[in-house]
């Protein structure tokens, strides 16, 4: 027992959310398109992954504030909106894991929106991938089936 060694607390502190929400979209962005805007709302990111711009919101690093990731697929009015809506839900109940799509501003969209309170840095990846990539998926078919 007298050569056990003290190990010392790990001192390195953990990443800031803005900080994993900055090194995720490097990893993704294309063509140096990523930007930031500092608000009252928070911390908006955007960046083209891609056909489609993907949206990055973090309103702060409390345990109440929200992390809401969105991309835009399709400008409304459409042709066939029952057609739409009843494709969108499907796709809400078996393709988009965590996502799913909504409307917001005249636009579909694909969206996640989680508190902050115990998010992981695997939590926070997730999120903006998959919003991404549901999006580039699904945007040009959804454009050429029901967009006027």
């Amino acid at each position: 027992m007298d050569n056990l060694e003290t190990l010392a607390p790990d001192t390195e502190a953990p990443a800031s959310y803005y900080d994993l929400i900055e090194t995720v979209i490097a990893s993704l962005e294309q063509n140096d398109s990523a930007m930031v805007n500092h608000g009252d709302n928070g911390t908006l990111w955007k960046f083209d992954y891609g056909s489609v711009e993907v949206f990055v919101q973090l309103t702060g690093e409390g345990e109440e504030d929200f992390l809401t990731v969105w991309s835009p697929v399709l400008k409304l009015p459409v042709r066939d909106e029952l057609g739409l809506l009843r494709k969108l839900m499907a796709m809400n109940w078996s393709g988009t894991f965590e996502t799913c799509f909504g409307v917001c501003n005249d636009q579909v969209v694909v969206l996640s929106q989680r508190i902050v309170a115990d998010l992981s840095a695997g939590e926070i990846s997730r999120a903006i991938t998959l919003v991404a990539t549901i999006a580039d998926d699904h945007d040009e078919s959804l454009q050429a089936t029901f967009g006027t």
